[in-house]
């Protein structure tokens, strides 16, 4: 019995989607593209990358829903380590929330991308002052 590819099962789904190309990525494995724009990749081993705004890295931080980039922990870039089957949902929320976001679409409160719940009122402040 083989181990499932993580990264397969996610690009099989994000791939799916109206306007989505799916290319190899420059580091390994696959990164999902909307026009010209990238959407988030998937590193061979499972570790799938989004850039986001600063604030919603921030909010997805703060609710563990994802973790701040290796290499590049106070920008926009976050990483969502795959190590289980129950991992490819939320990464897959993970995507559709910023295809959405790239889409120009806004969620409704409350609406149906529960990725970061309520912590995404911490984005609702005019004051950027919180530590990176």
């Amino acid at each position: 019995m083989g181990t499932l590819d993580f990264g397969a099962v996610v690009a099989g789904v994000v791939g799916a989607w109206e306007g989505v190309t799916v290319v190899p990525h420059r580091f390994g494995g696959v990164e999902f593209r909307l026009g010209t724009r990238e959407i988030g990749h998937v590193h061979v081993g499972g570790v799938a990358d989004l850039l986001v705004s600063v604030r919603l890295r921030r909010d997805l931080v703060a609710a563990g829903r994802a973790q701040a980039h290796h290499a590049l922990p106070h920008s926009g870039w976050i990483s969502l380590r795959m190590r289980s089957e129950h991992d490819v949902p939320h990464a897959v929320a993970l995507f559709r929330l910023n295809y959405d976001r790239l889409r120009g679409v806004v969620p409704a409160r409350g609406g149906p991308h529960g990725v970061v719940g309520r912590a995404t009122l911490l984005a609702d402040r005019t004051a950027d002052d919180l530590p990176a």
